[in-house]
């Protein structure tokens, strides 16, 4: 893998974000749903920010009145304001080894489009006014500028080293936060299983993103190839690989279906990404995720039983 430099990285990241909207922070208001706004949620309060004009009423005081707005008609007018609570996100990149391959030179590898779309999205939240944090490397989430450069660097000093990113299941203050996770989610179900399940029961929502070069989609290999792992694992040499892609494919269909079905079940989004697509395109599918109104899970529930239960598959 070429080493990544953070200011290049965090400019084509920060290019990848232009395309879309900032995220802003005009989440849901209060209803009587009681369904939250995903980010930061917007509603009268304490603040700065000018909200809107609405009409004195019964419990309002003399002082809340705006006497200028009230001077134009005949109705006093009180001015509110906004409040804003930043929603915090956990994004995870996976750095595994696994994640540096990639099946042709003007592709990249999985990791840099990885880092590439975990950048990009801080970058819309961070516009957005809200809080952004590594899981499973920082303790405390951040905001702004120097809270995004912070990520780049951190994210790029880990690849350099060959981390893995941290384990993303445990998460300091994570009740009711949102986590993103960013890799090729081909771990063993189990495993995903179980770290979901503490999180769900935090009230966590979170968002799959499994990122696949388009040849582990097709193995569109030909002949006698030699599969060398990228963890370790022994190689093996195949005769004719082309015999392998009908089983390969149905295996590889059938973990996304059940990893669909997993997130699914635990109130989460799962969307895919392969190499060879425009990044933009799954910032896009993000981004709608994000922006979604949370339905199937509120705040303080817990998957109901149409849903199903994590434990099972």
């Amino acid at each position: 893998m070429s080493r990544p430099s953070p200011a290049p990285l965090l400019t084509r990241s920060e290019a990848t974000a232009s395309v879309l909207p900032p995220l802003l922070v005009a989440g849901e208001r209060v209803a009587a749903s009681f369904a939250h706004g995903i980010h930061g949620r917007r509603r009268s309060g304490p603040g700065e920010a000018f909200w809107q004009f609405r009409r004195y009423g019964a419990g309002d005081t003399p002082g809340a009145i705006d006497w200028r707005r009230s001077a134009k008609s005949d109705p006093l007018y009180v001015r509110e304001y906004e409040w804003e609570a930043a929603q915090t996100v956990w994004l995870h990149c996976d750095l595994s080894p696994s994640m540096d391959y990639a099946s042709d030179r003007n592709l990249p590898t999985k990791k840099l489009r990885a880092m590439e779309l975990t950048l990009a999205l801080a970058s819309l939240l961070i516009r957005g006014g809200e809080r952004i944090a590594l899981a499973g490397v920082d303790t405390r989430p951040g905001q702004g500028r120097a809270a995004l450069t912070r990520m780049a660097l951190t994210l790029a000093r880990m690849a350099l080293e060959q981390g893995e990113g941290g384990s993303p299941w445990t998460l300091p203050a994570a009740r009711h936060a949102r986590l993103v996770l960013i890799g090729d989610l081909l771990d063993p179900l189990e495993d995903l299983r179980g770290g979901l399940r503490g999180l769900v029961s935090q009230g966590v929502r979170g968002h799959f993103l499994q990122v696949l070069d388009p040849a582990e989609e097709t193995l569109p290999f030909e002949g006698r190839i030699r599969f060398d792992g990228l963890e370790g694992e022994a190689p093996v040499l195949v005769n004719r690989a082309e015999d392998l892609r009908g089983r390969y494919q149905r295996r590889l269909r059938a973990h996304r279906e059940s990893l669909a079905s997993l997130a699914r079940r635990a109130g989460w989004d799962f969307s895919l990404h392969h190499t060879d697509q425009a990044p933009r395109t799954a910032l896009l599918a993000l981004y709608q995720a994000l922006s979604s109104p949370v339905s199937s899970l509120g705040r303080d529930q817990a998957p109901s039983p149409e849903q199903g239960e994590i434990g099972t598959p």
